[in-house]
């Protein structure tokens, strides 16, 4: 059986990373994606999902630490049913991405004083390069390949 997912989208906010009672890191983050087609023929306006994604061990913090509202990134994972009940004994079915890899997305660090960040990607199970910061480029426009 085959339970992959793939989708490119916008961080509605910053990563929340906090630890289990094992000290597991696993941090939570939510991607804003835009549907291809128009919610009319009429109109331009597109339709958007908010996705929730959950990024467990190294992937965690890697995201805490190199992803911020507005970031675009590319995550990588499976799909996943949690069934929960709410306050008032409601039975309640939430869907999130599992994450085994987060990708950058685009190649500008917003707030950053240059504008191409060096390409990384990152997957579970394996930890970022020591002392491992983006390398920014020169800004002239030009392309490194």
């Amino acid at each position: 059986m085959l339970n992959q997912i793939v989708i490119m989208g916008r961080l509605t906010r910053d990563p929340e990373l906090r630890y289990t009672q094992s000290q597991i890191p696993v941090c939570s983050f939510r991607i804003a994606c835009d549907r291809d087609f128009s919610k009319s023929k009429d109109s331009n306006e597109r339709d958007t999902d908010f996705i929730d994604v959950v990024a467990w061990r190294s992937t965690a913090e890697f995201v805490r630490n190199y992803f911020t509202r507005g970031r675009m990134a590319v995550v990588k994972g499976r799909l996943q049913m949690r069934e929960w009940t709410d306050k008032e004994g409601t039975k309640r079915v939430s869907a999130e991405i599992v994450a085994d890899g987060v990708y950058f997305g685009d190649s500008k660090a917003k707030g950053g004083g240059n504008d191409t960040a060096a390409p990384y990607e990152h997957s579970a199970g394996e930890a970022p390069p020591d002392g491992f910061v983006p390398e920014f480029g020169d800004t002239d426009g030009e392309l490194p390949f």
